[in-house]
């Protein structure tokens, strides 16, 4: 199963918003065939261990990641699959919330005289599907916040030079990072400031949709954003026809959305972006955006990578911004924390009151 687990990762970022999945077919303690689920809308990945099977399926054990499916979707189900085989036994990991499978899969096979059993490396296949988990059973996308921090908790000096706290080593693991996830979000200052691109670089994979939060639609014409390729959504409670027109020449959407004053509804926000198909988003600045998800309670994750060096300075630009707690019997404190290097830097990684 850890096999298998390690298969499904490979499709990352490119099958978004299905599953990631992983299938071994076992025969006489050897592996005859194995495949993961490369890209959405593609063959899953029972389809492909059982291919790479072929006759000699017939009797094998299947591994398998998530519960098959046992639905007609983009592809017929993969249970009538397993069932032709002539597997004898699957292994599942965990199983499939999806309203349309939950349960029906292992019924099917149940119902086939197939041996099944459920829950290996359960917690393992859960964390693996965080952002599937829930975005299938919500319709909300997974939010996960990323933050680089200097050791006093700077994201920034106080002449807002940010470029780079973090080292090469933690740069590239967010670049792995940002591949896995369907949109990435700033907030007007981040992109004022810094101008960045937010692609994906120095690993493969395929860019995720840009949204910047500009409560105002005072986004520069001339930013990377709007100049290069690739999808960026800018999200305003107010702007100007003029302006949004503007935006629009550059490629780029315009979503209006209800706002308090100048500021986005950030519920509005996530509830749109379900509607689009987009399960996923991680927000990577600035202090004031990650302190507007963190106040409303939006966070699911948090990636918090520390380089060790000292900035100070009263006016120097904290991690979180916002009015934040009076008390520190207040304060919000991820759960499930996880600590490790990365190069010289730390990565901390806590959830916020959902199983993953």
């Amino acid at each position: 199963m850890r096999i298998a687990l390690d298969l499904a990762r490979e499709g990352g970022g490119d099958v978004n918003p299905n599953p990631l999945v992983g299938a071994i077919v076992v025969a006489g303690n050897e592996i005859i065939g194995q495949g993961y689920h490369r890209e959405f809308g593609g063959p899953h990945a029972e389809v492909f261990a059982l291919e790479q099977a072929g006759d000699a399926a017939r009797g094998a054990t299947l591994y398998v990641t998530l519960e098959p499916c046992a639905h007609h979707g983009k592809r017929p189900p993969c249970t009538e699959r397993i069932i032709e085989a002539g597997i004898a036994r699957v292994v599942i990991a965990c199983h499939d919330p999806n309203p349309l499978v939950n349960g029906a899969g292992v019924a099917a096979l149940h119902c086939a005289g197939i041996a099944v059993t459920n829950g290996i490396l359960d917690q393992d296949a859960r964390k693996m599907n965080e952002i599937f988990f829930k975005f299938i059973t919500t319709k909300i996308p997974f939010v996960q916040l990323k933050l680089a921090t200097s050791l006093d908790g700077k994201i920034a000096t106080r002449t807002s030079d940010s470029q780079w706290i973090s080292g090469e080593a933690s740069r590239i693991e967010t670049h792995r990072l940002r591949r896995r996830f369907a949109a990435i979000l700033v907030g007007l200052g981040t992109v004022v400031v810094d101008d960045p691109q937010l692609t994906v670089r120095h690993v493969s994979g395929k860019d995720p949709i840009r949204i910047v939060l500009d409560g105002r639609g005072q986004i520069p014409l001339t930013a990377k954003l709007l100049r290069d390729d690739g999808r960026t959504i800018i999200t305003a409670a107010t702007m100007s026809e003029e302006k949004a027109k503007s935006i629009h020449s550059q490629g780029a959407d315009v979503w209006r959305l209800p706002g308090e004053g100048d500021a986005v509804d950030l519920h509005a926000l996530l509830q749109r972006l379900g509607e689009e198909g987009i399960d996923s988003l991680l927000i990577e600045g600035g202090g004031e955006t990650a302190a507007a998800f963190l106040e409303n309670g939006l966070i699911d994750k948090l990636s918090l990578f520390i380089a060790p060096i000292l900035i100070g300075g009263r006016t120097a630009i904290p991690a979180i911004g916002g009015i934040g707690v009076d008390r520190i019997a207040e304060a919000i404190r991820p759960q499930r924390v996880e600590v490790e290097q990365i190069g010289a830097d730390l990565l901390i990684t806590g959830y916020f009151d959902r199983d993953p």
